[in-house]
């Protein structure tokens, strides 16, 4: 992505779950370009296993980076958009944060704690004019998805009951949520804070 940009992108390495990476991160966009106007909350890790089976790294593995990582990454931006007239800052949740699967208890879990804060934060920042929302993205087609589906015995089987269960009867591009994000992102968007978008082919209206 860097390299398509050109002079105006770059890329910076960050371990997230490292004790003050995410304000690290922050100096170096301020160092690099002046000035922070959006966050987005991408990074996270999948998990699928019995709730009740689920070892205590494991939970804290998802937790660290779903849950922890993105909240530290709100807090220095947030300083740093406090002092800067605002911005927006985008989570990316889930589905699962509004509904119960089977196995997927402790992503849940971890997703809707950000669904959560969004909407604490939302209304905290909300006088230095710094927008928080959430997008909640379905099964959308990425890697993590694609590993998801090479999991099975028949992964044409699995997409196909997948997209059978979305009213649009597909499954997300990646460019789908960008799209959402993109809106939530735009210096025009002014007046909406709080929100989370549901991306999911209509999923969670059924």
């Amino acid at each position: 992505m860097a390299e398509e940009l050109g002079e105006s992108g770059f890329f910076v390495r960050a371990e997230l779950t490292a004790s003050g990476a995410a304000q690290s991160l922050m100096d170096t966009v301020l160092e690099r370009t002046g000035r922070l106007d959006v966050l987005v909350n991408n990074a996270a890790i999948d998990h699928i296993n019995s709730l009740l089976d689920t070892p205590e790294e494991e939970v804290r593995e998802t937790f660290e980076i779903n849950t922890f990582a993105a909240i530290f990454c709100l807090q220095a931006a947030g300083r740093v958009m406090r002092g800067a007239g605002g911005g927006a800052i985008i989570n990316v949740t889930s589905r699962l944060a509004s509904i119960g699967v089977p196995t997927m208890g402790i992503y849940s879990a971890s997703k809707g704690a950000m669904l959560a804060l969004t909407r604490a934060a939302a209304v905290e920042l909300a006088p230095h004019n710094i927008r928080v929302n959430a997008v909640a993205p379905g099964m959308t087609r990425t890697q993590m998805f694609e590993d998801w589906l090479a999991g099975h015995e028949d992964p044409m089987a699995a997409e196909r009951a997948v997209s059978e269960a979305i009213p649009l009867g597909r499954v997300a591009m990646p460019e789908d949520v960008a799209e959402a994000v993109g809106y939530f992102a735009s210096a025009t968007n002014t007046y909406v804070t709080g929100v989370s978008l549901p991306v999911d082919g209509g999923y969670l209206a059924k």
